[in-house]
């Protein structure tokens, strides 16, 4: 089971997960708990890491070091509140300042040292989850459940040296099982998540959806029945329910399909966090910590669990549309070769692609983040005349349509234009892969709103299934 952020986010709330975990072990299951940092202390670790590398200033590190002791002292004395805890919570404090004692110490490093390393950024943003799992595990102890909390790295998740984005080594799944499997059988072993460490034992981060990842990672290395994440939601819904109030949960859903909607701007799931559990065939099933009784989302490898066309709809925002075209393009072989590696050289992230058949153009969707440097690559590549025009287009948004049903369901694609014609919502890019999962377009950013209502509605996804 792992829990995000909000889920962790203070003393109270890990108090909350810590019963609800001894809840689920009374019932007969075994259990490992993969836990996030508190609310905003990783985001505040980067910040004063960032300061403390340009201003130099270890004034400043006193202050955050001491605001970050009080936060977690009050978290600790929340989450450890029984008449007989008093040597359980000493025990915990004692982690915690010996932990923020090294913290300071990095910090004031960078301060002298004047940069921030990528190895240095995953050391101390390590500390979020490193200050987290010593709360949890004192509170399971505190309501006579024996537990001890690992790093990634104790836990045995073992990775490549990519600082920031790392990824398991296969001994990994050996490691963990070794390392975990006493502990499983005790109690309730606690796992920072999104930290590990490299053969080296130098701490690495596992990237973006890193907690998920430690969980998926575990789940698979002990063959668990399911792997739990823990949100604040109500698992995988049918919209952005800031869009569609009538959103709702989406019971049984393939990999395939949850993988689509992530990568489509539905940030409940990273696609490379439920990778190991894809690859091991475990189902995951995403649930809300404040409505634990709702039976959340089931993620399965079976894509014929469900009648429905189409699961879900959801939008990309912040991205901006690339029109590259030129008569020149017209059967001159690796325009569109070229294109891309410039794009990758420069560190660009492309969300989308589509090329009419007659050359003449090339569509791209990138972050909007990155649109300067695209097209002033592009141009660079291409300043011997073979593209005539690169014009972009920064007020759009990416609308996809995603389901399994799509792929053997003739006429798909008709509802959805159909639907969005007769809205008068106008289309200006199209792109859909053979997979027939999803059907993705690029629309105005006015318009992605009413794009994503009327095919709610279209498909009937707001009706209980």
């Amino acid at each position: 089971m792992k829990f995000g952020g909000t889920s962790v986010g203070d003393g109270v709330r890990m108090k909350h997960v810590a019963e609800l975990a001894k809840k689920y072990r009374d019932g007969g299951n075994e259990i490992i708990l993969v836990t996030s940092a508190l609310s905003g202390v990783t985001d505040a670790l980067l910040k004063n890491a960032k300061d403390a590398s340009e201003s130099g200033k270890t004034s400043l590190i006193k202050e955050f070091i001491a605001d970050l002791t009080k936060q977690h002292h009050k978290a600790a004395h929340e989450a450890i509140k029984t008449p007989y805890t008093g040597s359980i919570l000493e025990k915990v404090i004692r982690e915690l300042d010996s932990r923020i004692e090294e913290l300071e110490k990095a910090l004031i490093g960078i301060c002298y040292l004047g940069e921030l390393t990528p190895r240095s950024i995953d050391y101390i943003s390590s500390y979020g989850e490193r200050l987290a799992a010593p709360i949890l595990c004192g509170s399971l102890n505190s309501i006579a459940v024996k537990s001890h909390s690992f790093t990634g790295g104790e836990a045995g998740i073992i990775t490549t040296e990519e600082y920031g984005n790392a990824k398991p080594l296969e001994v990994t799944y050996s490691l963990v099982k070794e390392r975990l499997e006493q502990p499983l059988n005790e109690g309730i072993p606690v796992v920072c998540g999104f930290i590990a460490e490299n053969e080296a034992g130098i701490i690495t981060t596992l990237g973006r959806g890193g907690s998920d990842f430690t969980a998926s990672i575990l789940g698979a290395a002990l063959k668990a029945d399911e792997i739990w994440l823990w949100k604040e939601v109500d698992g995988i819904l049918t919209t952005d329910p800031h869009i569609v109030p009538e959103a709702r949960p989406i019971p049984v859903i393939s990999y395939i399909e949850a993988m689509e909607l992530s990568y489509f701007g539905a940030k409940v799931l990273h696609p490379r966090a439920i990778e190991p559990a894809i690859r091991h065939g475990i189902p995951v099933r995403v649930k809300n910590t404040f409505h634990p009784d709702a039976p959340g989302t089931l993620v399965v490898k079976d894509q014929k669990l469900s009648r429905d066309i189409v699961k879900a709809v959801t939008v990309i925002t912040k991205v901006a549309l690339i029109n590259i075209s030129g008569a020149g393009m017209v059967g001159t072989i690796g325009v569109a070769a070229r294109v891309f590696t410039t794009l990758a050289n420069a560190g660009v992230n492309i969300v989308m692609i589509s090329q009419g058949s007659s050359e003449a153009n090339i569509s791209i969707v990138v972050d909007e983040a990155h649109l300067d440097k695209a097209v002033k690559s592009i141009k660079a590549e291409f300043k011997n005349g073979t593209i005539k025009e690169v014009t972009h287009d920064r007020k759009i948004s990416v609308v996809a349509v995603v389901g399994a049903g799509m792929a053997n369901t003739p006429g798909v694609a008709g509802r959805v234009f159909g639907a969005l014609g007769k809205a008068g919502v106008n289309v200006i890019m199209i792109s859909q892969g053979s997979s027939q999962h999803n059907i993705s377009f690029a629309v105005s950013e006015d318009g992605a709103k009413k794009a994503v209502q009327v095919l709610h509605k279209e498909f009937g996804l707001e009706r209980e299934k």
